[in-house]
């Protein structure tokens, strides 16, 4: 059985990293290469770079930014926002980026996105969903009109499939920044409607959101963005405490192994007399 996978969305606005509120409001953190490089050494699996101002203001992605933030990136790196057109797609591949995500472009069209997946593969090409709930159910949400559209999630991400994507990336707009875990439900409809590996984004806020998702959905990935930019080490003491119930990649020197966490997932202070050995250890930088 493949490995789960904890995936990390870093949402860049005018080339600043930000911590989203459903998709309206948005507050600064920082450079994304400095994010990028925390995240890699803290052991994340992957990185979802997403360039949200980019679309809406109608350029190109920002192919200098990409090639920096490629640089510190030691694991699968996905880059969107701005994608329009198989140039730019070739631009960013040269750019150091392993996979594409096209949302914007794929909303009324996937011959884009066909292209794409027959030049460089289905496993190269994600197919990002935003899904928000309304009175008649979920629907997909276009972000640069801020409105929701027809198209129902599952049915779109099943003709995405047909398309030539090789994973869906569904995030829920209601739950972006609320804290609140991970729509299940959401989820669960798309997770049903493919065969394709599916990530989660939208909610989390800390390895029990996790835990949850794994255990009552059939995702390979799941996404947080802004709880992991706020304490150090978040991902890999996040992972130690989804390792004690699934399988996953765990491969850093601080694994927390030994550590024990309370019921909101916070990290227990170890014992004086322990605490005071470790003045002693030496921890060489580890490469990842």
């Amino acid at each position: 059985m493949l490995k789960k996978r904890i995936v990390a969305t870093v949402v860049v606005k005018e080339g600043i990293v930000v911590q989203s509120f459903h998709f309206n409001r948005y507050l600064p953190i920082g450079k994304p290469e400095i994010a990028i490089e925390f995240l890699n050494l803290w052991g994340i699996d992957e990185i979802i770079l997403i360039d949200i101002s980019a679309t809406v203001n109608e350029r190109e992605p920002d192919y200098s930014m990409v090639k920096l933030a490629s640089k510190k990136c030691h694991v699968p790196l996905t880059v969107g926002g701005g994608i329009l057109t198989f140039d730019q797609i070739q631009k960013l591949m040269h750019s150091g980026v392993d996979k594409i995500s096209l949302n914007q472009s794929a909303l009324y069209s996937f011959d884009l996105l066909t292209q794409a997946a027959l030049n460089y593969g289905n496993q190269c090409i994600v197919l990002s969903i935003d899904a928000i709930n309304t009175p008649n159910g979920y629907r997909v949400y276009d972000y640069k009109k801020k409105a929701a559209t027809h198209l129902l999630p599952a049915e779109f991400a099943k003709r995405g499939q047909d398309a030539g994507a090789g994973e869906i990336l569904i995030n829920s707009v209601d739950r972006d920044g609320s804290y609140t875990g991970f729509d299940l439900e959401l989820i669960n409809s798309i997770c049903g409607s493919v065969t394709i590996p599916v990530i989660c984004g939208g909610g989390a806020k800390n390895a029990m959101d996790f835990i949850k998702v794994f255990s009552e959905t059939k995702v390979s990935a799941a996404s947080a963005a802004n709880f992991f930019h706020f304490t150090e080490h978040s991902v890999n003491q996040c992972k130690s405490i989804i390792k004690k119930e699934f399988d996953i990649r765990l491969e850093t020197n601080a694994n927390y192994a030994e550590s024990s966490f309370d019921e909101f997932s916070r990290l227990n202070k170890k014992e004086d007399s322990i605490l005071e050995e470790m003045l002693f250890f030496k921890i060489e930088k580890e490469i990842i």
